[in-house]
Parts: C-alpha cells; sequence; structure tokens
C-alpha cells in the first residue's frame, strides 16, 4: 500500500517519497516496511533503512531526509497500522462446510466472517458484519453478536452459568440457565475467556469492550461501554460494571456488585461493596479508594517496629 493511503486511513501527514509499504517492523533492516520511533531515547542510527517511520510532529527534525508518518498520537497511529497490516483470510459460505466449523439453525452470519478450525456455532446465533473468531471457538446458542468483533482461541460465549441450590439433605440442585449473551459492535474478547449466558435474562456486553485472556464473566453480568479488562478477572453474577472501567489483573468481584462510570480498579484487588464515585481503587479487604489504600499500606510496613517501641505484646 503506497504510504500516502496509509497516511490518508489512519489521518496523519506523510512526509517524503509516496513509496509502497509492504507492512511493520521493529528495528531490523526493512526498506519497505514502518518503524514506529516515538521515543528520543530509542532512535536507531541510521534511519534511512526503513520505508517510513512513524514519529511525533517534535521529532521530525531528527529524522530529516527519511519518508515519515507524523502523528499527533503515535500509540494510536500504530494500532491502525496493525490493523491495515493484520493478515486475515475470508471464509465465503461456500467454504463454511470445509473448514470444520458445526452451524446451527437459524443461524445469521454477516458479510466478512473469518474464522478458524474447530468452531462450533449452536442455534438461534447471529452474528453481525466483519466478525473474526479464532480456533477452537464454541458460541451456545441464543448469543448476538455484533459488528467487528474480535473472540481469540479458545473462548466460549454462552456457557451454563454456575447457579446451584441445597436442598434440606445437601445435595446440589443445578439451576438450569434459560437466558443468552448480546455482545455490542468493536468488542474484543482475546483467547480462553468464558462468558455465561443469563439465567433467564441476558448477559450483556456493551459496545467498545476489550477484554483480555482468561477472563470469566458469569451470569447476568453487565458490561459497560468502552470497558477494559485484564487478565485473570473473575466477575461474579449480576455484576453491573459501568462504562469505561478499567479492571486490572486478577482482581475478582463478587456477585450482585455495582460500579460506577470511568472507574480504575488495581490489579489483585477484591471487590466486595459497590463503588459509586469515579477515581482509582485499590484493596484486597475491604476495597478503598486508592489513596486511602496506599497510607495504610504504608502504616502496615511500620507495624513491626511500632510494636517494639512502645513494646506491644504480639498476639
Amino acid at each position: 500500500m503506497k504510504l500516502s493511503k496509509i497516511a490518508e486511513i489512519t489521518g496523519d501527514v506523510f512526509l517524503g517519497e509516496d513509496v509502497e509499504i509492504h507492512g511493520l517492523t521493529d528495528h531490523s533492516e526493512y526498506s519497505n516496511r514502518i518503524v514506529s520511533i516515538y521515543d528520543i531515547n530509542n532512535i536507531p542510527k541510521d534511519s534511512c533503512k526503513y520505508g517510513a517511520i512513524l514519529t511525533s510532529n517534535n521529532l521530525k527534525e531528527v529524522f530529516k531526509g527519511s519518508n515519515l508518518l507524523i502523528s499527533e498520537n503515535p500509540r494510536l497511529s500504530f494500532a491502525k497500522l496493525t490493523k491495515i497490516f493484520i493478515e486475515t483470510e475470508g471464509i465465503t459460505d461456500d467454504e463454511l462446510e470445509n473448514t470444520l466449523v458445526s452451524v446451527g439453525c437459524n443461524v445469521q452470519i454477516g458479510k466478512n466472517f473469518n474464522h478458524g478450525r474447530n468452531v462450533v456455532i449452536e442455534n438461534n446465533v447471529k452474528l453481525g458484519n466483519n466478525v473474526s473468531i479464532g480456533h477452537n471457538v464454541v458460541i451456545h446458542k441464543n448469543t448476538i453478536i455484533g459488528n467487528n468483533v474480535i473472540i481469540g482461541s479458545g473462548t466460549i460465549i454462552g456457557s451454563e452459568g454456575f447457579g446451584n441450590v441445597l436442598d434440606d439433605k445437601n445435595d446440589w440442585h443445578h439451576i438450569h440457565h434459560l437466558g443468552g449473551v448480546i455482545i455490542g459492535d468493536n468488542v474484543s474478547i482475546d483467547s480462553n475467556c468464558t462468558i455465561d449466558k443469563g439465567t433467564i435474562d441476558n448477559t450483556i456486553i456493551e459496545s467498545g469492550v476489550i477484554i483480555d485472556n482468561l477472563v470469566h464473566i458469569a451470569h447476568n453480568v453487565f458490561i459497560g461501554k468502552n470497558t477494559a479488562i485484564a487478565a485473570k478477572v473473575g466477575i461474579a453474577g449480576s455484576c453491573n460494571i459501568g462504562k469505561r472501567n478499567m479492571i486490572g489483573g486478577m482482581v475478582g468481584i463478587v456477585d450482585h456488585i455495582t460500579t460506577a462510570d470511568d472507574v480504575i480498579i488495581s490489579a489483585t484487588s477484591t471487590v466486595n461493596k459497590d463503588i459509586m464515585e469515579s477515581g482509582r481503587y485499590t484493596g484486597i479487604i475491604p476495597i478503598s479508594k486508592h489513596s486511602s489504600w496506599k497510607r495504610i499500606a504504608f502504616w502496615i510496613t511500620k507495624l513491626d517496629k511500632i510494636v517494639k517501641k512502645f513494646n506491644i505484646k504480639k498476639i
């Protein structure tokens, strides 16, 4: 693709020769690829070896004489570049049965459907346009997936929820789940995630949500728009997660929790009460404002010295 065309797609400005670009590179020598350099401490000795350099406006003089892609937000432009050059192979309707895909009854599949091997799509599933599904993915019945959705290998959408009741003999009776899963547009779900269907109503993932590997979302959870969830997060049933939340790795959220919009939860925190104000929160038990938790953590490290100074008997 010509550099001018790439600049048009990313919304950036190009300087230099309108060369043909074949992809991206790190700091190896590729005369027809783009390298991203927007840190002044990470400048290679010979910048002329690359097809073009993606950089910021304040560094353009450093690379004078090179082909440049000038961006106000180079990291965002880099993300757009990866989308341009990702290697995908479209699958036509006629090829579906020849690529080890099991498709149930009353299934609607939109345009530009891409998938890996051993994909199972059960009855009454609806997929929007530009959906990409990795290997060994299962999409259970009554699931609705929007446009421009990416689902990583090994992920299961619409699995049975974990709802059980003890009888008077202490035997478990499973609550069978009758709901489905609804996933909005522009959602990215990485590998080996599980999203349970609702008990009666649906589990809902709103548009723009991004989910890392190894995340579990239980029945009847609602995830608000543009929320980001890192790896190994577990969200228990009937939680209502606000918009634009950022949930760090290995966070555990107990059932029926509500969080406000624009909440950041630090990695490994346990959330066992509602968070009704935006801000950053950190904690084990109980969760608290991040600023409060830092003060508590400081004094925890001083407890041993306090005990010695005041000759407090250890418990």
